[in-house]
């Protein structure tokens, strides 16, 4: 039997970052916790950044997880935002990166699509999936539930991630470009 991996899944937000540890040993998932880091929204963007920043990194100092999964920002309407959005979406990538962990990013429909089959899924199907696929889950909020798929997304793409790295490093720099653009998807 392989060695249990640690993969703690983020889905970034300003107002609730979501995040979630599971560990992998062969293809059996198992649920370690999850919770939600919260900022005041009646605070200046850095002091809501810095609060994002310090709940993240406690969790990655408490948890240890061996690698890091985030959902990929999506552009709405409203450009500020998305900008806003973006800010929170790099303190999650920044937190773990910062722990020495790999750092995978995941596009919200593949995330929807691995968990529950379609890309297009509500959150409450999201939700009703990661229940069936870790029984013992108790994600406190919606959040919470995302960046546990997020993390069961990155379990269930990692070995094909890992093998189009090995792959593309030993045909070259151009394949591994190629490589990299197939994982962004």
């Amino acid at each position: 039997m392989s060695e249990p991996i640690r993969i703690l899944g983020i889905d970034p937000g300003l107002r609730r970052t979501g995040w979630g540890l599971i560990t992998v040993t062969g293809t059996r998932l198992a649920f370690v916790a999850s919770g939600t880091v919260t900022s005041d929204g009646n605070d200046d963007l850095a002091t809501r950044l810095r609060t994002l920043h310090e709940g993240l990194t406690k969790v990655v100092a408490t948890l240890l997880p061996d690698e890091a999964a985030v959902e990929e920002t999506f552009v709405n309407k409203d450009a500020q935002a998305t900008l806003k959005l973006g800010h929170a979406r790099a303190v999650a990538l920044l937190v773990p990166a910062l722990a020495g962990l790999p750092v995978a990013e995941y596009a919200a429909n593949l995330v929807k699509k691995t968990v529950v089959g379609a890309g297009h899924a509500e959150k409450d199907q999201v939700g009703a999936m990661v229940r069936f696929l870790l029984p013992k889950a108790t994600a406190d909020t919606a959040d919470a539930a995302d960046a546990l798929a997020v993390a069961i997304t990155h379990a269930s793409h990692r070995a094909a991630r890992a093998r189009a790295a090995t792959h593309a490093a030993a045909a070259g720099p151009a394949a591994a470009r190629i490589a990299r653009a197939a994982a962004r998807g």
